[in-house]
């Protein structure tokens, strides 16, 4: 027997809806609403604010258009995009080395930046420059600052290596939120709902999960995630399709289709209040 969560799980828990508008690689040569600029991005988050997402997952370029973690750069964006949407939307920002950075740099921006949220991969984190040592100042310091993080895990090896972490101390307690990332090793890295069948019989702690999927599946993936109690990130970072298969016109409309998901298996959707009053540690 698998230890699945029941299907009759937590109807009450706000459904948070994180949009992922650019990702690291995807340019406007992929698909004209895909932002890049700080201009681009706030007036995506207003959008996708207004269509029920709470949390905006932000990825920042260079000059060239290339991913980068620059700290200034981060500031421009946050500051841009705060104007545009205030405080009803969770500004998270990534950490992702996208083949880049090292973790060293990586943590060294977090720590710098202090952001309001931050997404962390833990394999790329988990190295042996950093060690367990790094690993537990680095928690401690999210920690102490009330940061709220989203730990990614790809597989299930990772969830593992996540609760060893944790059953150690090397990871505090805190309220942690993870991201099972659905096909990222898959033929094609196409996403199906099966793939979050081993998560689920895995994750036995009490941090809540969300998933993001790649592909057209996203949404069916998605509403698998909702059906049992987790969260949902979309957009265009993963998938620029609808469920019908169709080129979505922009990231709302991959947002509206969470929504109507959530809508329709009874769950309300969560506010940046909600989010912020469930992921602040301390």
């Amino acid at each position: 027997m698998t230890n699945l969560p029941p299907i009759a799980c937590q109807w009450a828990d706000p459904v948070i809806i994180t949009v992922a508008p650019n990702g690291a690689y995807k340019l406007p040569t992929d698909h004209p609403r895909v932002p890049i600029t700080p201009a681009t991005l706030a007036a995506t988050a207003k959008a996708c604010l207004d269509a029920g997402a709470a949390m905006i997952h932000m990825h920042i370029r260079d000059a060239q258009g290339r991913h980068s973690l620059d700290v200034e750069g981060y500031r421009e964006a946050e500051r841009v995009v705060r104007n545009a949407v205030g405080d009803a939307m969770v500004v998270q920002v990534t950490s992702e080395a996208a083949g880049v950075y090292r973790a060293p740099a990586q943590i060294a921006m977090v720590n710098e930046l202090q952001p309001e949220a931050v997404s962390i991969g833990l394999r790329e984190i988990d190295q042996p420059e950093i060690g367990e040592a790094g690993l537990q100042r680095f928690f401690s310091g999210l920690t102490e600052r009330q940061t709220m993080v989203q730990v990614i895990l790809y597989d299930v090896v990772d969830l593992r290596r996540w609760q060893g972490l944790r059953a150690s101390g090397v990871v505090p307690d805190a309220p942690w939120f993870l991201l099972f990332v659905l096909g990222r090793y898959s033929a094609g890295q196409t996403s199906n709902p099966r793939d979050l069948l081993p998560f689920l019989a895995a994750h036995d702690g009490p941090e809540p999960w969300a998933v993001c999927a790649f592909g057209p599946a996203e949404n069916t993936c998605v509403t698998a995630a909702t059906l049992f109690g987790g969260h949902a990130r979309v957009g265009f970072e993963n998938n620029l399709r609808r469920k019908d298969g169709s080129t979505a016109p922009d990231n709302t409309a991959l947002v509206l289709q969470a929504v109507e998901a959530a809508v329709a298996l009874g769950r309300p959707l969560a506010t940046a209040s909600d989010i912020r009053q469930r992921f602040r540690a301390g």
